[in-house]
């Protein structure tokens, strides 16, 4: 069994930050479960151009407000506490913070080693080990 608390991963190497985002990662690769499980801030106003080409994301809002924008169909939907959204296809899209800051829940698959910030193309680069 793993007990994780939040308060003890702020601050330490599992909390990663980029422009527009900051990323608590509550269970990566090594903790063997098969998938990682993350705490993702959003600041109110952020815009994050974001495509996950070798991961599956859920994300689950229980915080704060904004929205998402599907790039292959323009569609906006609107995020707020209570709603999930799926990135199953690999999707391209546009996360934007609103006028709160939005808290996060996400899962990835494959999952995330610890350490993985966007590339140019909004993505986590699949890595392969935990070195």
């Amino acid at each position: 069994m793993k007990i994780v608390k939040v308060q003890d991963i702020i601050g330490s190497e599992r909390e990663v930050s980029g422009p527009g985002w900051t990323s608590r990662r509550l269970l990566l690769k090594k903790d063997g479960m098969g998938f990682s499980f993350h705490e993702t801030i959003i600041p109110a106003g952020a815009e994050l151009h974001l495509w996950y080409k070798y991961h599956l994301e859920a994300v689950y809002c229980v915080a704060g407000n904004g929205s998402i924008e599907d790039l292959a169909t323009g569609e906006v939907h609107e995020i707020h506490d209570g709603v999930l959204y799926a990135l199953d296809n690999h999707d391209r899209h546009i996360l934007r913070g609103g006028t709160e800051d939005m808290r996060l829940i996400c899962a990835f698959n494959p999952p995330v080693t610890g350490r993985e910030t966007h590339d140019e193309d909004g993505a986590y680069k699949l890595v392969e080990d935990d070195d």
